[in-house]
């Protein structure tokens, strides 16, 4: 983002907002059965979208819609991005409006509204985004896009006009009205050029549901593509972290479904599910006894959901988690198969850091004050998990029990861990969002 500006997600969006929010809000309601399609229903939207938290996000819309306005482009432009945006669904034109009538409408709905916050407020000038070289990363991107629009029987000139708009007008708005056209007309989007433009909404300051949200992606198989994107943990021991005290789901299996769903933006649906599934599969099928693992999973959530205390072992619970995933997958990526792991290794590096830690685990319980576990008994069965099941999981779980245990750690130790958690190709923020405070630094 500009210095000028501050960023939209610091701003609390969540998602679009501004002009693009109205094309949005214009696509789909007006294109409903029996749904009026006049200037008097499309007013009523804009005046619906600036009345929205208290009148603050009539503050975009009027700027959005003043920075074209400023920018004297003909109205032969504005028309056709106009249109593209939201999916021919009103058409100033056809009441005997031009599209800079028709934005200088909304920018009063704007004013008027904040004039109602505070009567004195006059717009500010307008403040477009010029930097040359976001401008060129988005015309890129236009042209990338090009046979992509021409292909779903857009406009030819459509790539001209947004052109236009992002160097006549702001980089920032054209970057949104590329991103409105691909949306309202299902344009498909490879995920390489998805991630690209997450990447580039971020200096624009867009939060990534401005990206996201109604776009077309093409996502890769999620047996491909599971840990891609991938920050910080994820799988059995994400799902136990979930699971800590405080945790608000009416049921264990609702945090289940919810954790499962937690994809993110840059992930293919299902991705989570298909990690997680691929933790429960490998505890299940190896000889681990139903002690270990139920031993396994109160120490990775610190008791939060005491399994043991309703009667379930660690393998039936684990096979509840399962079944969630599958039914999730079944839903969101049926073609799911699970991609063939490479031969696992780093057993003995991960085994050689348990057994590091395990004299001081020896001292410490988990849950002290509520049915105790003994760091002695939790340390015996991460090694049994590293040796006869999976050294990465086995040392994601080693991570929780150092976070649960808040055991010390020395400088070198976590370099160790750096280098394993970078051989394990785990995510920059996941030692960061863990143990990184455990570290005692001189």
């Amino acid at each position: 983002m500009t210095r000028e500006r501050p960023a939209y997600y610091e701003l609390g969006y969540g998602e679009d907002f501004g002009l693009t929010a109205l094309t949005t809000a214009l696509a789909e309601r007006l294109s409903r059965p029996g749904h009026a399609t006049g200037p008097a229903a499309a007013f009523a939207l804009a005046e619906e979208l600036a009345d929205r938290s208290e009148g603050e996000e009539a503050v975009e819309l009027g700027e959005d819609a003043r920075r074209l306005l400023a920018s004297g482009l003909p109205e032969r432009v504005l028309h056709t991005v106009w249109l593209a945006s939201t999916g021919n669904a009103f058409d100033p034109a056809r009441h005997g409006m031009t599209t800079r009538a028709w934005l200088e409408r909304i920018s009063e709905v704007s004013t008027a509204r904040l004039r109602q916050n505070k009567a004195s407020y006059t717009p500010p000038p307008v403040r477009p985004v010029r930097d040359a070289r976001l401008c060129r990363a988005v015309v890129a991107e236009l042209r990338v896009t090009a046979p992509a629009l021409v292909a779903a029987s857009l406009p030819p000139h459509l790539v001209d006009c947004l052109e236009h708009v992002v160097n006549g007008a702001d980089a920032d708005l054209g970057m949104r009205l590329l991103l409105r056209a691909l949306k309202a007309h299902s344009v498909p989007v490879p995920y390489g050029q998805y991630r690209r433009m997450v990447a580039l909404g971020w200096q624009f300051g867009l939060p990534p549901g401005a990206v996201h949200d109604g776009l077309a992606i093409t996502w890769p198989p999620v047996s491909t593509a599971s840990r891609e994107g991938l920050h910080d943990d994820f799988g059995l021991s994400r799902l136990a972290r979930q699971f800590t005290a405080g945790w608000h789901h009416r049921t264990p299996r609702a945090a289940v479904a919810a954790a499962v769903k937690a994809d993110g933006y840059e992930r293919p649906p299902g991705s989570e599910a298909a990690v997680l599934l691929e933790d429960t599969r490998r505890v299940l099928g190896s000889g681990l006894s139903d002690d270990t693992i139920t031993v396994l999973w109160l120490a990775a959530t610190d008791r939060g959901h005491n399994i043991d205390r309703f009667g379930i072992s660690g393998r039936e619970w684990l096979e509840q988690v399962s079944d969630v995933c599958q039914e999730h997958l079944s839903e969101v990526a049926p073609a799911y198969v699970p991609a063939a792991r490479p031969p696992a290794t780093g057993a003995g590096e991960v085994l050689r850091e348990i057994r590091d830690v395990s004299p001081l685990a020896a001292t410490t319980t988990v849950s002290p004050d509520f049915h105790p576990l003994e760091g002695t008994k939790v340390v015996e069965a991460l090694e049994q998990i590293a040796t006869q099941v999976d050294p990465d999981l086995g040392f994601r779980l080693l991570l929780r029990l150092v976070e649960v245990l808040r055991l010390p750690l020395t400088e070198e130790q976590y370099t160790r861990y750096e280098a394993l958690a970078g051989s394990l190709h785990y995510g920059e923020d996941h030692l960061l969002f863990s143990v990184d405070h455990l570290v005692q630094r001189t």
